[in-house]
Protein backbone atom coordinates (compact mmCIF):
# COMPACT_ATOMS: atom_id res chain seq x y z
CA UNK A 1 0.00 0.00 0.00
CA UNK A 2 1.71 3.67 -0.90
CA UNK A 3 1.81 6.31 1.04
CA UNK A 4 3.65 9.72 1.83
CA UNK A 5 5.36 10.39 4.87
CA UNK A 6 5.94 14.37 5.66
CA UNK A 7 8.64 15.51 8.18
CA UNK A 8 10.35 18.38 9.07
CA UNK A 9 7.41 20.75 10.19
CA UNK A 10 8.48 22.82 13.32
CA UNK A 11 8.24 26.71 14.59
CA UNK A 12 10.68 29.00 13.56
CA UNK A 13 11.43 32.47 13.83
CA UNK A 14 10.98 34.78 10.87
CA UNK A 15 13.53 35.09 8.67
CA UNK A 16 14.58 31.32 9.37
CA UNK A 17 15.08 27.81 7.32
CA UNK A 18 13.01 24.47 7.54
CA UNK A 19 13.47 21.66 5.38
CA UNK A 20 10.68 19.56 4.90
CA UNK A 21 10.25 15.68 3.25
CA UNK A 22 8.33 13.59 1.99
CA UNK A 23 8.58 9.85 1.63
CA UNK A 24 6.95 7.92 -0.85
CA UNK A 25 7.19 3.88 0.52
CA UNK A 26 4.63 0.86 -0.54
CA UNK A 27 4.92 -0.90 -3.75
CA UNK A 28 5.92 1.84 -6.55
CA UNK A 29 6.46 1.70 -10.07
CA UNK A 30 6.85 5.04 -10.73
CA UNK A 31 6.19 8.36 -9.51
CA UNK A 32 5.35 11.38 -12.06
CA UNK A 33 5.36 14.90 -10.30
CA UNK A 34 5.21 15.76 -6.63
CA UNK A 35 3.77 18.60 -4.92
CA UNK A 36 3.85 20.75 -2.18
CA UNK A 37 0.59 22.55 -0.64
CA UNK A 38 -0.21 24.36 2.25
CA UNK A 39 -3.17 24.87 4.19
CA UNK A 40 -3.58 27.59 6.48
CA UNK A 41 -6.29 28.40 8.78
CA UNK A 42 -9.92 29.60 7.11
CA UNK A 43 -7.88 29.51 3.67
CA UNK A 44 -8.31 26.70 0.91
CA UNK A 45 -5.43 24.54 0.13
CA UNK A 46 -3.09 26.25 -2.58
CA UNK A 47 -0.28 25.22 -4.71
CA UNK A 48 3.19 25.57 -2.73
CA UNK A 49 5.69 24.12 -5.50
CA UNK A 50 5.74 21.16 -7.66
CA UNK A 51 8.60 19.44 -9.58
CA UNK A 52 7.87 17.10 -12.24
CA UNK A 53 9.92 13.53 -13.11
CA UNK A 54 12.29 15.29 -15.73
CA UNK A 55 12.84 17.92 -12.83
CA UNK A 56 11.16 21.35 -14.35
CA UNK A 57 9.89 23.22 -11.56
CA UNK A 58 7.29 25.85 -10.10
CA UNK A 59 6.69 28.39 -7.84
CA UNK A 60 4.02 29.98 -5.92
CA UNK A 61 4.30 33.80 -6.68
CA UNK A 62 4.41 34.11 -2.70
CA UNK A 63 7.22 31.84 -2.06
CA UNK A 64 9.47 32.60 -5.63
CA UNK A 65 13.20 32.82 -4.47
CA UNK A 66 12.88 31.80 -1.50
CA UNK A 67 11.32 27.89 -1.64
CA UNK A 68 13.30 25.54 -3.34
CA UNK A 69 11.69 21.94 -4.06
CA UNK A 70 13.93 18.99 -5.12
CA UNK A 71 13.49 15.46 -5.21
CA UNK A 72 15.83 12.21 -5.20
CA UNK A 73 14.14 9.50 -7.11
CA UNK A 74 16.31 6.83 -5.73
CA UNK A 75 14.63 7.49 -2.19
CA UNK A 76 11.31 8.40 -3.50
CA UNK A 77 11.49 11.50 -2.02
CA UNK A 78 10.70 14.63 -2.38
CA UNK A 79 12.33 17.95 -0.35
CA UNK A 80 11.02 21.61 0.16
CA UNK A 81 13.36 24.10 1.34
CA UNK A 82 12.41 26.83 2.94
CA UNK A 83 14.24 29.94 3.80
CA UNK A 84 13.82 33.49 4.44
CA UNK A 85 10.54 32.04 6.04
CA UNK A 86 7.65 34.99 7.10
CA UNK A 87 4.65 34.67 9.15
CA UNK A 88 2.41 34.23 6.57
CA UNK A 89 3.97 31.20 5.09
CA UNK A 90 2.78 29.65 8.89
CA UNK A 91 0.03 26.43 7.51
CA UNK A 92 -0.31 22.78 7.54
CA UNK A 93 1.95 21.64 4.74
CA UNK A 94 1.10 18.72 2.28
CA UNK A 95 3.02 17.03 -0.03
CA UNK A 96 1.09 14.89 -3.03
CA UNK A 97 2.29 12.47 -5.71
CA UNK A 98 1.46 10.81 -9.00
CA UNK A 99 2.03 6.96 -8.81
CA UNK A 100 1.71 4.38 -10.41
CA UNK A 101 1.52 1.17 -7.90
CA UNK A 102 3.26 -1.69 -8.56
CA UNK A 103 0.88 -4.05 -10.11
CA UNK A 104 -1.59 -1.23 -11.72
CA UNK A 105 -1.84 -0.26 -14.87
CA UNK A 106 -3.45 3.44 -13.91
CA UNK A 107 -1.87 6.32 -11.65
CA UNK A 108 -3.33 7.56 -8.82
CA UNK A 109 -3.05 10.99 -6.92
CA UNK A 110 -1.47 10.10 -3.50
CA UNK A 111 -1.68 12.68 -0.27
CA UNK A 112 0.75 13.04 3.47
CA UNK A 113 -0.91 13.33 6.49
CA UNK A 114 0.64 16.98 6.61
CA UNK A 115 3.00 18.71 8.98
CA UNK A 116 2.60 22.28 10.78
CA UNK A 117 5.03 24.68 9.79
CA UNK A 118 4.68 27.89 12.22
CA UNK A 119 6.41 30.71 11.67
CA UNK A 120 6.27 33.40 15.05
CA UNK A 121 8.78 35.11 16.96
Amino acid sequence: QVQLMESGGGLVQPGGSLRLSCAASGGIRSINAMGWYRQAPGKQRELVAAITSGGNTNYADSVKGRFTISRDDAKNTVYLQMSSLKPEDTAVYYCNADIQPAGFVRRFLYWGQGTQVMVSS
